[in-house]
C-alpha cells in the first residue's frame, strides 16, 4: 500500500539532509512525500525532486535558528519553546491542504508534533544525532558526559539529566498554552511529548551510541542517514587527486587531513583559522571544506593547507588519514565509515555527545574549541602517528555499516501511517448509516 508522508525539517542543511535521505528511502518505497522547511531549504529539496513547502507563520532563516549560543536556556526558549503555536498551526494547515498519512519530523519541532497530534495523524520525531529525550543511564545530548562506569560517574549523568528535565520544564506553561489552544491535554513534563509520538526514530548506530538503562516503547533506532547532500555535489570536483590536492602533495608521500568546518553559523571562523595554522606546524597536507557559512576568503591558509567551499566528504576521505571538525553527527559517522580517526572541538548543539563517544570508544580524541594552535597540531599528530585510533575506528566503522543496511525506518512508518488509516476508516456500519 502507499502512503502520503510530510517531512517538517528546521535550521540548517546540515539538519535537512538526514529527512531527505528519509524521504529518498520513502520514495524508493513508492510513496509520495512533501518537505515542509525553511524557505532557503528550497533549492536543496526540489533538487532532490521532493515537493517543496514553506514554513509561514513559523519563524525562518536565523529567528529559527538563532546563532548566539552562549545562553543555552534562552536558545531553547526561542527556538523550540515560543514559536510552537506558529509551527502547530502550519502543519495542520498542510495536512488539511493535501492527503497526509503520517508526518516525520524534526525532533527539535514540538510545534510540529502539537500539529500532528492536534490533527489525528500518525507522528514519528527523528533524532538525527543522539537523542534529545533523557534516557536513564544515559547521559543528556549537550552534556558532554560519557557512559557511566562507576557510581560516582552515574550520580553525575543523572545528575545532568535532572539539569535538562528541570530547565526544558520551566517552559512547560508555553508548551501546554499552546496544546490548550488547539485542544489537547496539558502535559505534567516535557519529555512526555516523546512518549506521545507513534515513534521516535534515532538515526544514529548503535554501535556508536552509549547504552541507556531502559528505551521508551515508541524508540526505534534506525542508522545513519547519510545521503550526500546536493549543495556539496555541486562543488565536486572532476577527479579525487588533481582537482583537490596540489601536485606537491601528490609526489611528496606525506600524510593528509580533512578539516570539515560546521554546516551552521556558529561563529566557528576563530576556530577554524587556530586549526589551519595548526597544520602548518606539521609534516602533512590537509584540505579545509569551509561549507555554507563560511567562505574560502574568512581564512588565511598556510602552503600546506588548500581551501575550497566544498566537496563530497566521502570523496576525500580516501585520501586522508584523520579529519578534524566541530563533531556534527553526519561528519563524525562518515569519518568512522571511512575508518578515519578524528579530533573533535564541539561548540554546541549536539556535538559534545558526539565528541563523547569518540573519545570513549578509543576512535579519536576531544579538546575544548578554546584549544590553542599548539594542542591542535599535537593531538593531529597523535592521531596519525599512533595505530590504534585508526584501528578502532575500522572497527566501529564496520559495525555502523551493519546498523545502516538493516536500518526500519520505511517499515516504521509505514506501521504507523497503515495504523492511522485504519484509524480513519469508518466501519463498514457506519457507512451504511450514513448513505441511510
Amino acid at each position: 500500500m502507499l502512503y502520503h508522508f510530510l517531512l517538517a525539517s528546521w535550521g540548517t542543511l546540515g539538519n535537512l539532509s538526514p529527512l531527505l535521505t528519509a524521504g529518498r528511502k520513502l520514495r524508493r518505497n513508492g510513496h509520495h512525500v512533501r518537505v515542509m522547511a525553511d524557505p532557503a531549504m528550497r533549492a536543496e529539496v526540489e533538487s532532490a525532486d521532493f515537493e517543496f513547502v514553506t514554513w509561514r507563520r513559523a519563524p525562518t532563516g536565523k529567528a529559527a535558528d538563532p546563532t548566539d549560543l552562549s545562553d543555552m536556556s534562552q536558545w531553547i526558549r526561542r527556538v523550540v519553546f515560543d514559536p510552537c503555536s506558529a509551527y502547530a498551526a502550519d502543519i495542520r494547515d498542510e495536512i488539511r491542504r493535501g492527503p497526509t498519512d503520517a508526518v516525520l519530523s524534526l525532533d527539535v519541532l514540538f510545534g510540529a508534533a502539537l500539529g500532528a497530534e492536534a490533527s489525528d495523524v500518525p507522528l514519528a520525531l527523528l533524532s538525527p544525532h543522539v537523542s534529545l529525550r533523557t534516557l536513564p543511564g544515559m547521559p543528556p545530548a549537550t552534556s558532554g558526559l560519557g557512559q557511566p562506569k562507576t557510581p560516582q560517574e552515574r550520580a553525575e549523568v543523572d545528575v545532568a539529566n535532572a539539569a535538562v528535565s528541570q530547565m526544558l520544564n520551566s517552559f512547560l506553561p508555553l508548551l501546554n498554552r499552546a496544546r490548550v489552544d488547539l485542544g489537547l491535554a496539558p502535559l505534567a513534563d516535557v519529555m512526555h511529548l516523546f512518549d506521545r509520538a507513534d515513534r521516535l526514530l534515532l538515526a544514529t548506530s548503535r554501535a556508536f551510541d552509549f547504552q541507556a538503562d531502559a528505551l521508551p516503547y515508541n524508540f526505534r533506532y534506525v542508522g545513519p542517514l547519510l545521503d550526500v547532500p546536493n549543495w556539496s555535489k555541486a562543488t565536486q570536483p572532476n577527479s579525487r587527486q588533481a582537482a583537490t590536492w596540489p601536485a606537491s602533495s601528490m609526489r611528496s608521500g606525506r600524510r593528509r587531513v580533512l578539516i570539515a568546518c560546521s554546516t551552521g553559523a556558529q561563529g566557528q571562523r576563530d576556530l577554524f583559522q587556530r586549526v589551519v595554522n595548526a597544520m602548518g606546524m606539521l609534516e602533512i597536507d590537509a584540505i579545509t571544506t569551509t561549507g555554507p557559512n563560511l567562505k574560502v576568503t574568512d581564512l588565511r591558509a598556510p602552503q600546506n593547507v588548500r581551501l575550497i567551499s566544498g566537496a563530497p566528504h566521502d570523496l576525500i576521505m580516501k585520501d586522508v588519514s584523520a579529519v578534524v571538525s566541530q563533531g556534527g553527527h553526519g561528519t563524525v559517522t562518515r569519518s568512522l565509515l571511512n575508518g578515519l580517526p578524528q579530533l573533535v572541538l564541539p561548540m554546541g548543539r549536539d556535538q559534545a555527545a558526539n565528541a563523547a563517544r569518540v573519545e570513549a570508544k578509543g576512535a579519536g580524541l576531544r579538546l575544548p574549541p578554546t584549544a590553542s594552535q599548539m594542542e591542535i597540531a599535537a593531538a593531529v599528530d597523535r592521531l596519525i602517528t599512533e595505530p590504534q585510533f585508526a584501528t578502532t575506528a575500522r572497527f566501529l566503522g564496520e559495525a555502523i555499516k551493519v546498523d545502516i543496511d538493516r536500518s526500519c525506518l520505511v517499515d516504521e512508518m509505514e506501521t504507523i501511517a497503515a495504523a492511522g488509516r485504519r484509524m480513519r476508516r469508518p466501519s463498514a456500519a457506519t457507512t451504511a448509516s450514513r448513505r441511510a
